[in-house]
């Protein structure tokens, strides 16, 4: 609480930033840390010539590389194919799109509502990052042999809300998601309350990403990210699964709906007018 408080003074945007950052370098030591631990504990120190990686690819997991699957980045030996320069090219093409929608979108935009201006800039931003710039990392990693995966997989295509949260959207909170709260509390709160309750400690953290740095709209991210536990839950139902809410092209449209449908939720105006809109501005985006 007292780094918050510390970050009080600055432009909302930057504390947003200043918190998302600290939240991300201390998943990115703890997870360093855990797949140091677990390869001494499996007894492997010794044939893989130490605990520690190579310094150069330890320096890439914690400075350059989103994902949080240490172990696969660190340690990975199988051999990784190539990618094709058709990835290569619709990495770049996300990107471009990200900075035609920041720098010429939101611009085009904000005469007629800023709050849709505010959305737009939202969504370059995502592209620019998780769909661009984060896909070209992977690649880069890729062409030198190393398992770095992309973050985001292509989740338009989901069929369901296990798949979208699950294997497509942003694996890399997913992966901490999973290790930090569902497996700890599956044996003990099985497996509908470990679910949910995975889906709300990843709504406290974006309360902290979102709501604090806006000072406002507190229990919107909270309540989203439970709806989309028990709209999860709820494709898993036997009427659910009777009627393909959970897969093909009707339970494409379910999980985009769930998903996409409240993100006013996870997103409220309070959060775009004080925090997206000046750091648009500040951008030179408005």
């Amino acid at each position: 609480m007292e780094f918050v408080s510390a970050l009080a003074p600055l432009p909302r945007w930057v504390f947003m930033w200043a918190v998302a950052v600290a939240l991300y370098a201390a998943c990115k030591g703890v997870t360093y840390r855990d797949a140091a631990l677990a390869r001494r504990s499996r007894g492997a120190a010794k044939a893989a010539g130490g605990v520690a990686p190579d310094r150069w690819r330890a320096l890439g997991y914690l400075l350059f590389w989103p994902g949080m699957d240490a172990p696969a980045f660190l340690y990975g030996a199988d051999p990784i194919p190539r990618p094709p320069l058709t990835q290569w090219a619709a990495a770049a093409l996300k990107t471009a799109l990200g900075v035609a929608l920041i720098w010429a979108g939101v611009p085009l935009t904000q005469p007629f509502h800023p709050l849709l201006a505010g959305w737009v800039g939202m969504t370059g931003i995502m592209f620019v990052l998780h769909f661009g710039t984060f896909h070209l990392l992977s690649l880069a990693w890729r062409t030198l042999g190393v398992d770095a995966r992309p973050v985001m997989r292509n989740p338009l295509r989901s069929t369901s809300l296990a798949e979208f949260w699950g294997r497509r959207w942003n694996t890399a909170f997913h992966e901490l998601a999973t290790r930090f709260t569902f497996r700890p509390l599956l044996p003990v709160a099985g497996p509908v309350s470990a679910t949910l309750l995975a889906f709300l400690a990843s709504g406290l953290i974006h309360e902290l990403v979102i709501s604090v740095p806006a000072r406002g709209g507190y229990g919107l991210p909270t309540g989203y990210f439970l709806l989309q536990g028990l709209g999860l839950l709820a494709e898993r139902a036997r009427v659910a699964r009777r009627f393909g809410f959970a897969r093909g092209a009707r339970g494409r449209l379910v999980a985009l709906a769930v998903a996409a449908g409240p993100a006013f939720w996870l997103f409220p105006p309070v959060f775009v007018r004080n925090v997206i809109l000046p750091m648009l501005a500040a951008i030179g985006a408005l």
